[in-house]
């Protein structure tokens, strides 16, 4: 009997799973160019992709919003003077299948210039859903070389409503940077019984393309 239910709680995972992410929408090409708007805690922000810096990691960003990834994400990791850092999902299932698949690396064509944004990645083809926003000129970041990887390719800039990201809470420092798997598994219930202060990206759209 306790089989029966094991194998049947894996299936409605699975089943759940399914409706909640679907392989079909990484096959999905992004505009040349396009741009798109982030409601957060703090007002709106737009960006502007621009698929020739790096054509993997900006298609991978229009598929993101492109089906509603950003509702509801903690930007939980913003360091003063430094950067605003977002993506992990508060549903674990959707969480789960945008990070494990991760794209393929590129080199960095554009800066890592104020407001531009990229990918965070820890080693090999780990660009997956986390972005972050630079909040100053982080050159550095171009040619910093670890895990078998080098630099943080650009995909996007803000393009309007700066002074909105520099709002962003930064009094956790840090903290949460080194706290990804406890809000993975607890999700935002976990960040606004202990860190309050978060604040949150509230659902990000295509403008028109």
């Amino acid at each position: 009997m306790k089989r029966i239910l094991v194998l049947a709680s894996i299936i409605l995972m699975t089943s759940c799973a399914t409706k909640k992410f679907k392989e079909k929408w990484l096959k999905k090409e992004a505009p040349a160019t396009f741009k798109a708007r982030f409601e957060t805690t703090q007002g709106n922000f737009d960006i502007e992709a621009v698929r020739e810096w790096s054509p993997n990691g900006v298609d991978r960003l229009y598929q993101l919003i492109k089906n509603d990834y950003y509702i509801d994400v903690a930007i939980f990791r913003v360091v003063p003077n430094f950067v605003a850092q977002f993506g992990i999902h508060n549903d674990s299932l959707i969480n789960n299948a945008w990070q494990k698949r991760g794209i393929e690396d590129e080199p960095v064509i554009k800066k890592n210039d104020s407001m531009t944004i990229s990918f965070a990645r820890g080693g090999v083809s780990t660009r997956s859903n986390q972005i972050f926003i630079n909040l100053k000129e982080n050159y550095r970041l171009d040619e910093l070389a670890y895990s078998g990887v080098t630099g943080f390719p650009v995909v996007a800039k803000v393009i309007a409503g700066q002074d909105n990201v520099l709002k962003f809470y930064d009094g956790y420092g840090d903290n949460l940077g080194r706290k990804q798997g406890e809000i993975a598994k607890l999700g935002n219930e976990f960040l606004r019984k202990e860190y309050p202060k978060v604040d949150y990206i509230l659902k990000a759209y295509i403008l028109k393309e």
